[in-house]
């Protein structure tokens, strides 16, 4: 047996693994062997707490005490732990501390509320507003209106059965008839459309399936957190991944709480950052998980004056459709007011009775006399203004809920009296108009509805309605200018290592709309944006069976960034981007005709025949679809902060929308190719030189000189290793190649690393670095630091 290794407190580079029953614990241990071999000091595990069964994410858990059977037990993770760590590795787990699954039979904290009600002890675990809906839960699960299902609920000893769904009885309510006997439940089976408006507990953005968790009960965090906990304090694990805490009441508070109760353990969060957004200072953890940086790598790629082209292009060909996203602010707008009357109206009626009652009662007559209409449009103007998903009580809530922002809200209005409604609803914002419990309540549902809204208007929407460039249309993004020039690169990567050195950097995920490879693709198409202008013509005709002009452009280049690829994957991933469009269908209601339009259109055109000359372009421009796909990789891989390598994509790694990007993958890959090489050197540099990458490294930018400077970007970490790559290939070739163009290297001797007998020193010619491959790892084997 191979004598077991440490893992370091601190991850030097995380391998994510998408645990379900058909890849359980021990698979993971089979591919540890390999994993060690690769590079990566921690294997980074999504959820393995106890699920749905059947679940293939795992962020469904129904019990947080338990490790999921279905993945082996606590038995099987507690040998993965041991495997890993004779191989040298770690365990970082994925937490799930917002919410819980809405499944009754599996769940058994929830099945004692819906037995017991307000009294269950386990009540004061779920967000529910008992005074809603006459003191009963509201259970949106039926297909009709209860009228017509009536034959279909059955009695069963002390259980009600509906199809797959069974719930708990009261107690000495089973021998009442039917209709009495629902009346007479802490919960009402209601048709699953009243969910829309009548919905009285929170759930995970629109999600009526997950029920939010209050962990910012003490109670309730311990209880919930007690087994991961233990895992940690027992060296099972060595840290952990947060799973949206912008849908907590307290985020700060709970990350405090973690903080202590984990000792300081690695922990990073799924924190989206809109556009110039900073991470909490106040917040005690190593970073986000990386859409920040997945930001800036996709931005680095993308040529600015190209994809003005391509918009405009965009623009002509989806004109007789005005709303399909031709201005990017516009677009978020109308999905943010559509999202908050329909998907979340029982969220904003929630907040309009905390908004209505704190002004009644009110010792400050300035609160009082306001109409909930006013409170409620007021409201909704405020939230569809959000340009973050939420204010935080450490931060300035003003720099957020802007005083610009009311302004444009009181034009909803035509009396200005009622217009007051606006700075009384700011006002309760900013907390400017008390601080008891009730004005605590206001602020903190006022924060967790408006990172409900921003992700689904943006996320959820907004993404899938302005497609210009689809590698932009990625969380945390910002499409309406998805470039990001080099020197605002180097200042983000400055600010990262001095500020959050430690945080998660990722370029793949199991949350991506397409993978790092797919985008690397499509940001091609900002670099000869006539010649995509050109195929489309050759391939969309008037009448040729387009659905709409939107969704053909988007369909094209899917498959332009995806390449050849099974029909169905398109089909299924083409599907999920019109119904979560929400323009001619939705998930709730769907359009068959329209939806067989685009099946079909999908079959004959993209993965039709006409397909055929998309992939002759792609494969024109396969040198410099590698070029991006090694650039972002290398400078992922050695940019400040622990970099992530979702399962597969050490090699090219070719993924769609969930779930088309959480298919099991196998250890070692086929062929992981050049870009395989370079990630295994990449990481291994990390492992055997980590004071070069950590906390205490630095960052230093370097300049090329000369007439092709623009198309190279390059760093120094700390005196020791040099990332260089090439960036927009296409347009360097066209200008001529690198020329004269030199990089001066820091003072000493540099090896190749992924071919040790070429060496340099002083300025090099790119033309020379780069001659076999557009991406350069350089690490100095002599001379002065």
């Amino acid at each position: 047996m191979t004598p077991e290794r440490s893992a370091p407190a601190v991850p030097t580079a995380t391998y994510r693994l998408q645990l379900q029953p058909e890849f359980p614990f021990g698979a993971a241990a089979a591919a540890v062997p390999y994993l060690a071999s690769l590079g990566v000091s921690h294997l980074h595990l999504s959820p393995v707490l106890e699920a749905v069964p059947g679940s293939t994410h795992g962020y469904d858990v129904v019990d947080p005490a338990r490790v999921r059977g279905e993945l082996g037990g606590e038995d099987g993770l507690r040998a993965l732990s041991r495997t890993a760590r004779e191989h040298g590795l770690g365990l970082v787990l994925d937490i799930v501390p917002n919410h819980m699954a809405m499944a009754p039979r599996h769940n058994r904290a929830l099945w004692e509320v819906l037995r017991e009600g307000p009294k269950s002890p386990y009540a004061r675990w779920f967000d529910i507003d008992w005074e809603a809906q006459g003191g009963q839960v509201l259970l949106p699960v039926l297909g009709r209106p209860v009228g017509a299902e009536l034959g279909n609920l059955t009695v069963d000893g002390d259980v009600l059965r509906y199809y797959d769904h069974v719930f708990p009885l009261r107690e000495g309510t089973g021998e009442l008839p039917l209709p009495q006997l629902l009346d007479a439940q802490w919960y009402r089976l209601g048709w699953w459309r009243l969910a829309r408006t009548e919905l009285n507990y929170r759930r995970f953005f629109s999600i009526s399936e997950l029920i939010g968790v209050r962990v910012e009960d003490p109670e309730v965090f311990e209880a919930t957190h007690a087994k991961v906990l233990q895992l940690l304090h027992e060296g099972v694990v060595d840290g952990l991944r947060i799973d949206h805490p912008d849908g907590l009441a307290d985020p700060d508070g709970y990350l405090l709480r973690l903080h202590e109760a984990t000792g300081g353990r690695w922990t990073v969060v799924e924190k989206i950052l809109a556009d110039g957004e900073h991470l909490p200072a106040s917040w005690p953890v190593a970073g986000t998980t990386g859409y920040d940086a997945l930001r800036h790598l996709d931005g680095l790629f993308t040529d600015p004056a190209g994809f003005g082209e391509l918009l405009g292009q965009y623009r002509r060909f989806a004109a007789p459709q005005t709303d399909r996203g031709g201005d990017w602010a516009a677009t978020v707008r109308r999905a943010a007011y559509k999202v908050i009357t329909h998907e979340l109206a029982a969220e904003t009626e929630r907040l309009t009775r905390v908004a209505v009652r704190v002004c009644a009662t009110s010792p400050e007559p300035a609160l009082r006399d306001r109409a909930p209409w006013a409170l409620r449009t007021a409201l909704q103007e405020l939230l569809v203004r959000m340009e973050v998903y939420r204010p935080y009580a450490s931060s300035d809530a003003a720099a957020v809920v802007t005083e610009e922002a009311a302004a444009e809200a009181r034009l909803a209005f035509v009396v200005p009296e009622e217009a007051e409604a606006v700075d009384v609803v700011r006002d309760l914002v900013l907390g400017r108009a008390g601080d008891g419990p009730e004005h605590v309540e206001f602020r903190t549902r006022f924060a967790q509805t408006s990172s409900a809204l921003r992700a689904k208007s943006v996320e959820d929407t907004a993404f899938y309605r302005y497609v210009p460039l689809l590698s932009a249309t990625e969380v945390g993004g910002n499409p309406g200018s998805p470039a990001v020039p080099v020197e605002d690169f180097h200042a983000y990567c400055a600010r990262v290592q001095r500020d959050w050195p430690l945080t998660g950097t990722v370029a793949s995920t199991h949350d991506t709309k397409r993978s790092a490879d797919v985008r690397a693709a499509l940001a091609v198409l900002t670099e000869c944006p006539e010649w995509w202008a050109d195929t489309l013509a050759e391939v969309t005709r008037a009448g040729d069976g387009v659905p709409d002009a939107q969704l053909a452009w988007a369909a094209w280049q899917t498959v332009f960034g995806l390449g050849p690829a099974e029909p169905g994957r398109v089909r299924e991933a083409l599907l999920k981007h019109v119904r979560e469009a929400g323009l001619y269908t939705s998930w709730t209601e769907q359009e068959p005709a329209y939806e067989e339009a685009v099946a079909a259109f999908v079959a004959a055109g993209p993965c039709g025949p006409q397909g055929e000359r998309v992939a002759e372009l792609r494969s024109r421009l396969r040198p410099h679809i590698l070029a991006n796909e090694l650039g972002a990789a290398l400078v992922q891989l050695t940019m400040p902060g622990v970099p992530d390598v979702y399962q597969g994509t050490e090699g090219e790694y070719l993924a769609l929308v969930d779930p088309d990007n959480r298919r099991v993958v196998g250890f070692p890959p086929e062929d992981s190719g050049d870009k395989g090489a370079l990630t295994a050197a990449a990481l291994r540099l990390r492992r055997r030189r980590p004071e070069a990458f950590g906390e205490a490294a630095t960052y230093e930018p370097l300049a090329a000189e000369g007439p092709a400077s623009a198309h190279c970007v390059a760093f120094a970490r700390s005196g020791k290793v040099v990332t260089a790559v090439t960036r927009l290939s296409l347009r360097l070739a066209e200008a001529g190649g690198w020329r004269e163009t030199v990089l001066p290297l820091p003072a000493g001797v540099w090896s190749d690393v992924l071919v040790p007998e070429r060496e340099f020193s002083g300025q090099v010619r790119l033309a020379e670095l780069f001659g076999e491959s557009p991406v350069a790892l350089l690490e100095r084997v002599g001379g002065a630091e």
